[in-house]
């Protein structure tokens, strides 16, 4: 039973526990790292290591996502970013790595954002990627599906994405026509990941509309403001061990059909991939780290999706400075410091083999403690 707190007469409150609360306890066996495997198979679609890109468009351009693809990784393009609604963003995305880190910075972002999306881009920057023979994924926020979905899809993606800063499987609207999640999944002949959520009633919902993978979390990391806005903040350890309950009930439920779990939100570091995964992810969600890679589209500036809102952004603009490394450092290694921001799968591959498992299912079994 979760602990409960009471926070004053009549009100409780239930305890959580974000990812630097908790660590990871070794096993009775060692492994040898030569041994370990990060591989990751969603639905019909193999990955190398078990990361998703967070589609902001700072770290995710066609390139990038070809890039990442090709590096064993899964880049996800937004179909309502700027290479999709402009014919060619890098200036702007030069500008934009420019900026100062204050308020002006949020209201270029939210002037930038404002030129309409250009369907006809959407199909262009798809078959792009498609021509390039990784697996293409593409991301909608869940009030533009209906109207931009039948676009992605016959440009020909592989993988929808379907993601908000959160995504229920009922949302109720006296003005729009609400989207039927269910419905609307049951009528595709491909794999659709939708989140975030953030508890375990939630997370079997979405499980239910047939989505093929979950997102846990609201991106939240140091940069996002969805606390200071809306008043939400997602303890990370928690959020993904209500949803890995979830899912062996749902798994129980449909007699053996297996959700994937993607964390997005407070993983900066190889060892909070690790602790992720621990606590019950099938694969990570990575922004900020991947801006700091060389040749990041951004040039090392970092942005949520959400923090061009133009009504209400959810997101602080940072500049990263120096890259630490090549795309292919950040994910592989070798590390030239010891922030654990380099080789983020080299470190999990490694603490997968301290604590003697052979893959990342197995991976998910492993002891924690609270450390706090």
């Amino acid at each position: 039973m979760r602990d409960v707190v009471e926070i004053g007469l009549g009100k409780t409150a239930q305890r959580g526990y974000h990812l630097d609360d908790i660590a990871i306890v070794p096993s009775r066996r060692t492994r040898d790292v030569d041994d370990v495997s990060t591989e990751w198979k969603l639905d019909a679609y193999p990955f190398k290591i078990p990361c998703v890109a967070h589609p902001s468009d700072a770290t995710q351009s066609p390139e990038s996502v070809i890039a990442l693809g090709r590096l064993g990784g899964l880049g996800v393009l937004n179909a309502e970013g700027l290479w999709t609604r402009y014919e060619d963003p890098r200036k702007i995305l030069e500008e934009l790595a420019s900026l100062d880190e204050d308020a002006d910075a949020t209201r270029r972002l939210q002037e930038v954002y404002a030129e309409p999306i250009k369907p006809e881009l959407i199909a262009e920057r798809v078959r792009e990627i498609r021509a390039s023979g990784v697996t293409t994924a593409v991301r909608v926020s869940p009030q533009h599906t209906l109207a931009l979905a039948p676009v992605v899809l016959d440009a020909g993606v592989d993988l929808l994405v379907i993601q908000g800063t959160l995504v229920s499987a009922e949302h109720v609207s006296t003005t729009d026509e609400p989207l039927n999640l269910k419905e609307f999944i049951a009528d595709l002949d491909l794999p659709v990941i939708v989140g975030g959520c953030t508890d375990y009633k939630t997370a079997l919902h979405l499980m239910r509309t047939g989505a093929a993978g979950v997102i846990v979390g609201v991106g939240a990391d140091e940069w996002s403001t969805t606390d200071t806005v809306l008043g939400i903040r997602v303890p990370m350890a928690t959020a993904i061990a209500d949803a890995a309950a979830a899912r062996r009930d749902y798994l129980d439920e449909t007699g053996g059909r297996y959700v994937h779990l993607i964390a997005d939100g407070g993983i900066a570091t190889s060892g909070d991939i690790a602790k992720a995964i621990g606590c019950g992810a099938d694969a990570v969600m990575l922004g900020e780290p991947l801006s700091l890679a060389e040749g990041a589209p951004a040039g090392g500036a970092w942005w949520h999706s959400a923090a061009s809102h133009p009504a209400l952004p959810r997101g602080g603009f940072c500049i990263a400075g120096e890259p630490d490394g090549t795309l292919e450092e950040v994910l592989y290694g070798p590390a030239n410091s010891a922030n654990g921001q380099l080789n983020l799968f080299g470190g999990l591959k490694r603490a997968m083999a301290k604590c003697g498992y052979r893959d990342v299912k197995e991976f998910q079994k492993v002891s924690l403690v609270l450390d706090h």
